[in-house]
Formats: structure tokens, sequence, C-alpha cells
């Protein structure tokens, strides 16, 4: 059963959320302060999303973070710990929310980190976020060059959620994944639709409303029929520069209309 009921996510629901980290509030709007505060609080910024739909609130952990050093395995990426993660998914269970772990594989593989938390993806409440901006090329470094992924990357990872789907008797599980720029995505066609797993392509475009709403534009030319959309709000860097926060009203105005919207 979903934490609100049901088995299946749309068009129940519409997801709302934030991002991040705890206490590093340069990765999102979770890391600004006390967990339970963060979850509380998103319950209030999801609520004029509803247009119709009931909310299903959304925590997106970033599980597998992006370093800019290799570490020992040459990855250069960090996962988080079951002791860590066990702290977000008891919140996002106190307040009736999804738990996403957000995936920035460096150079390792998105099916490699997906299983690598097995443990959780079992559960009814979890799901992935995939951040492919982070996903480097040999001889990349994190934060030189936008990563990159496939259409086949990303449909090994939606294939990994459905037989644990159906293994487990589990309900729909989310598959998330952003988008800032046409180049992360390749071959988006190579991405199939999975029993048991809801595609949701969500939009990262950075800025000024008036660039954001162009990127969604562009980006969504490639997305299959069957993915679901999403759109991402950053506090900080949509108001950089004079610029600010794009409106519930403004969101649910785009075509198509996002069914997910995250804030970082």
């Amino acid at each position: 059963m979903l934490p609100r009921g049901g088995r299946e996510i749309f068009p129940r629901y519409r997801l709302v959320g934030y991002a991040g980290v705890t206490g590093a509030s340069a990765l999102g709007r979770l890391g600004t302060g006390p967990l339970n505060q963060r979850v509380t609080e998103i319950e209030r910024t999801a609520n004029p999303y509803a247009a119709g739909r009931e909310i299903l609130p959304v925590v997106e952990v970033i599980a597998t973070v992006v370093q800019g050093s290799p570490g020992r395995d040459g990855k250069y990426r960090v996962r988080l710990s079951d002791a860590q993660i066990a702290k977000y998914h008891k919140a996002a269970r106190k307040h009736r929310a999804v738990l996403l772990l957000n995936l920035q594989p460096g150079r390792s593989e998105f099916i490699t980190e997906a299983k690598a938390f097995r443990k959780w993806l079992k559960e009814p409440d979890v799901g992935v976020a995939l951040d492919p901006e982070w996903a480097m090329d040999r001889g990349q470094r994190p934060g030189g060059v936008f990563g990159h992924t496939t259409g086949a990357e990303l449909d090994e990872v939606s294939g990994y959620l459905s037989g644990l789907v159906k293994q487990y008797n589990l309900p729909q599980k989310v598959m998330v994944y952003h988008q800032v720029a046409r180049s992360v995505i390749r071959r988006e066609s190579g991405l199939k639709q999975h029993a048991g797993v809801v595609a949701i392509k969500s939009v990262d475009g950075l800025g000024h409303p008036g660039p954001k709403k162009n990127t969604y534009r562009v980006v969504n030319k490639s997305t299959p029929k069957f993915v679901h959309a999403g759109f991402k709000l950053f506090f900080t860097e949509d108001r950089r520069h004079g610029g600010r926060l794009m409106t519930p009203p403004e969101v649910l105005r785009l075509k198509p209309q996002p069914e997910y919207v995250m804030y970082e």
C-alpha cells in the first residue's frame, strides 16, 4: 500500500517534495534545518498544487552523493549509510510521504547504485531519482562538465525496480530522472515501460521563469508518451540575478502539467 492509500500513483496523486541532504544547505531544501521541520513544511508547500488531486509528499534524499575527489575506488561518489537513510525513511513514514533515493553516480553506474540500496527499495514507500548531470565518463570530473546517460541505462534501472515490485508484491514504484539540458539524456527512446514502475522526467532548468519554461518546452520534445511530467524549482538559483520562484499557478499552467514538483 502507498503511504496515503492505494497501489497506483497516477492519476490520484500529485507528488510534491523537497530534495537535499540534512546539514548540507547547498544541496537543497532538506539541508536547511531539522529534518522533521522540513518534512512538515512540505505539506504546506504542496497544498496549492492539489488542483483536483490528492497530494503525496516526497522526501528526495541524495543517497549517492557525487564527490570532487575520486575516493578509494575512483568512482567520485559516496553513499549514505543505512543508519542515515533510516532517519529519512522514518521521517517520511511519520508524514505518510514517499522516500526517493537520489543517485548521483559519478563514475559508477545507475544500476550499480540502485542495487546497492536494494534493502530500501524492497520497501513499499521507497523509489529512486536518477541524476545524469552527475554521471561521468572516464576522464571526466564532476563539476567540470555536464554528465549524461542513455535511455537504455535508465531502462536497466526501471526493469530492476519492476522485478522488485513483482517479487515482493509492492505498490507502484516511482523512478524519476532529472534533466537539466537536452544533452544529459541520449537516445531516450531506449527507456521502455515496465509493469509496476511509474517513470517521471523532472525538467531541472535554472533561473528566471522565461528560460525555465523554455527549457521545459525543449526538453519535453523527446519525452516518451508513457513518462509523466515533472518540474524542479530552486530556492537559491532561481532567485539569482533578480529572478524569482515561479508560483504554483504558474507551474500548473505548464504544458504538459507537471505531476511531480520538486523544490531544491
